[in-house]
């Protein structure tokens, strides 16, 4: 008799602990989550015979999709498939896999993308109503790949799935630190594999002009440092990532953040002019002048331009973090503002947008901005892009504006992945009416570059981005955080055949540190360690500039470190159920940590570069001797003395400072051991 097992979308108030614990087999890795599974008896057993046919739509967008996807099936089982290529609306009497489409999906906003997934022991189909929603079923099917003793199989199942939000996008700053094509197309490929369908192309900003721009050359000839992208790779990107369902949203930022604009054309300048490229970061004054008609004229040759190159419907203006001093400095600007009855730099900052909008509108565009757009009198087909926070974005959507949420997912704030997970662009305890939320499209990943670089990216947009990609495709009940990271692992693996090095480049980074030389004992050390928070990095004693390196042991690290999170974990198990596993096991990890610096200072003297972190490698042995003391007595039942308790404070105390910019994360839990000690 078949087993029925399905998520409900509505009406449970903790569907996500039932997902963990009864829906789905524990070794059946889907992420995102499907919006409802049945689980079938038996399993279609894949062999070399395996072949895809495409019935009922002449796509060869999704031809092509299929090609690459039955590609990975190869590379990942070793079976020597013998189909080449697969090919629009062929007759193939014999695949035992058949993909039936209705009509080719269009890149834009709320086009359908969900699908019908069904595996029975003969055979494998799956339905869309476009090639869009049968590409992010072909991913799903990747996922369902298992293997046993006889070989590989995809187990018996039906997936009806659907998209949560229309908007599910990652941002990428390429203005701050330049991104090669390759590292775009590497990104992509991530992208569609966890069903993401918005690439945001963060192109200008203080530092650099990324674009080729024939009407005004100098934005990239003069503000690029020879690092932009030419028209052809332009147009070469989005063609890849149409191939992969994925709009792309280029950003041009105006006013503000607009030193590169100003550098090189100086007659846009409200009053700073930059004397040469920008390279520090933060904050900056220098903005477009809003009471000359050239700045218009500048701007509407620029957009027509960039529109011709550029076929989505939405252009990103940003529009944020005006400081105004630029404006309040220039005499011309402030009698501009009374003649038009302007009593501030917001009715300024509006007027400047409702110019820019009709200049886009006229090119066939319409405007997506940060939050600081969001000003009286402007259209209702504008998109606020929510940097700030939910509340934004929320009263924008009761007042008819749509939107999509990038606050809670700033991912280079290195923050857990739990933390992002739990955001909502329509939280659950959101007090919109329906009718509003439907103005919430989603949200977007962002990944601004003042901290990375070509070799160091992947590793911040991944794995975290992944459980972001779930909250946007997956039903809002689906919020199990433990069972969110072991899907998240997995996964994470799988992308490394998408050529992303989020994974790979960590042990060549932590080599070149040690100038080759063992890195094992490194690899402890940085294993159990993050990354400063927020913007920290920026009032720790290093000025950091777009030339400096960015190559130590803080770019290295991972954003969430998992060894960490696993002991703090077993921690939590061991002191709330005396789980005496538990305790075994972080008594080992204890133990490694306690032993580790010894034998890594000999590294640190030979790497000057390490020198940063050898006192908190010694502070971490100290801890993890302090915890394993506080099991000690916890396991003979004793109180330690009050000098005992003093110096493991103190070590405590010492552990929470960070050093060379990184944070020791096992120190919460030893501190959890030694009060629980202490309070016997």
């Amino acid at each position: 008799m078949k087993k029925v097992l399905s998520i409900v979308l509505l009406g449970l108030l903790s569907v996500g602990a039932l997902w963990a614990e009864n829906v789905l087999p524990a070794d059946m890795i889907l992420m995102p989550v499907p919006a409802q599974v049945k689980i079938g008896d038996g399993q279609f057993r894949l062999d070399v015979k395996f072949s895809v046919a495409v019935n009922g739509l002449d796509s060869e967008r999704l031809a092509r999709y299929a090609t690459r996807v039955l590609r990975r099936l190869s590379g990942r089982t070793g079976l020597f498939f013998p189909q080449d290529y697969i090919y629009a609306n062929s007759v193939n009497d014999t695949a035992r896999f058949i993909i039936n489409v209705k009509r080719t999906g269009q890149l834009i906003v709320n086009e359908d993308e969900s699908y019908k997934l069904t595996i029975t022991p003969e055979k494998v189909e799956l339905q869309a109503e476009t090639d869009l929603g049968a590409m992010r079923g072909l991913e799903t099917l990747l996922q369902l790949l298992k293997a046993d003793a006889n070989g590989y199989y995809f187990p018996a199942v039906q997936i009806d799935d659907v998209p949560r939000f229309t908007w599910r996008g990652l941002m990428i700053d390429v203005s701050r630190h330049f991104m090669p094509v390759e590292v775009i197309k590497r990104n992509l490929d991530g992208m569609a594999a966890v069903k993401m369908n918005v690439f945001h192309w963060h192109l200008a900003d203080n530092q650099g002009f990324r674009v080729e721009c024939k009407s005004w050359p100098k934005l990239y000839e003069k503000s690029s440092d020879g690092l932009y992208y030419t028209q052809a790779q332009i147009k070469e990107i989005i063609a890849y990532a149409a191939e992969r369902g994925i709009r792309v949203v280029p950003e041009f930022d105006v006013p503000a953040h607009a030193s590169a604009w100003i550098f090189a054309y100086p007659e846009l300048s409200s009053w700073t002019t930059p004397t040469k490229v920008e390279r520090n970061w933060g904050v900056l004054d220098p903005t477009l002048n809003p009471a000359k008609d050239f700045t218009y004229q500048f701007l509407d040759a620029f957009f027509m331009e960039m529109a011709a190159l550029f076929p989505d419907e939405y252009m990103h203006i940003g529009g944020d973090e005006n400081t105004g001093n630029d404006w309040n400095a220039n005499p011309e600007i402030q009698a501009f503002m009374k003649k038009n009855k302007l009593k501030d730099n917001h009715e300024l900052h509006r007027y400047f947008n409702q110019r820019v909008l009709k200049i886009l509108t006229k090119h066939g565009k319409k405007m997506i901005g940060w939050d600081e757009i969001f000003q009286p009198g402007l259209s209702k087909d504008i998109v606020i892009h929510s940097w700030r926070g939910y509340q934004y974005l929320a009263e924008s959507a009761q007042k008819g504006y749509m939107g999509i949420l990038s606050n809670g997912y700033y991912i280079d704030l290195i923050q857990p992945a739990e933390y992002h997970y739990l955001n909502d662009p329509i939280p659950p305890d959101s007090k919109l009416s329906d009718t509003d939320k439907k103005f919430i499209l989603g949200g977007e990943a962002t990944s601004w570059a003042e901290l990375v670089t070509y070799e160091t990216v992947d590793s911040r947009i991944w794995p975290r981005t992944i459980a972001i990609a779930e909250r946007f495709w997956s039903p809002q009940s689906v919020r199990d955080i433990d069972d969110m990271y072991r899907r998240m692992d997995v996964v994470s693996h799988q992308m490394e055949e998408l050529e992303l090095t989020h994974i790979k480049n960590y042990d060549m980074m932590l080599r070149r540190l040690t100038n080759n030389q063992d890195i094992t004992n490194l690899k402890i050390f940085a294993d159990i360690v993050e990354p400063v928070k927020i913007y920290d990095r920026h009032f720790q004693g290093k000025k950091y500039t777009s030339y400096s390196p960015y190559t130590r042991l803080v770019d290295a690290a991972r954003p969430e470190s998992m060894i960490a999170r696993r002991f703090n974990k077993l921690v939590a198990q061991y002191l709330d159920n005396h789980d005496e596993q538990a305790c075994v096991d972080l008594v080992g990890m204890l133990k490694i940590w306690q032993a580790n610096h010894a034998a890594l200072m000999p590294v640190i003297n030979h790497s000057p570069i390490l020198q940063e972190i050898a006192g908190l490698s010694e502070t971490s042995a100290h801890l993890a001797q302090s915890g394993l003391e506080a099991v000690s007595y916890l396991q003979n039942k004793t109180k330690p003395d009050a000098s005992w308790s003093a110096r493991a404070d103190e070590i405590t105390k010492a552990a929470k400072q960070p050093a060379g910019q990184v944070e020791l994360m096992i120190t919460p839990a030893v501190e959890k051991l030694i009060q629980a000690a202490q309070n016997q």
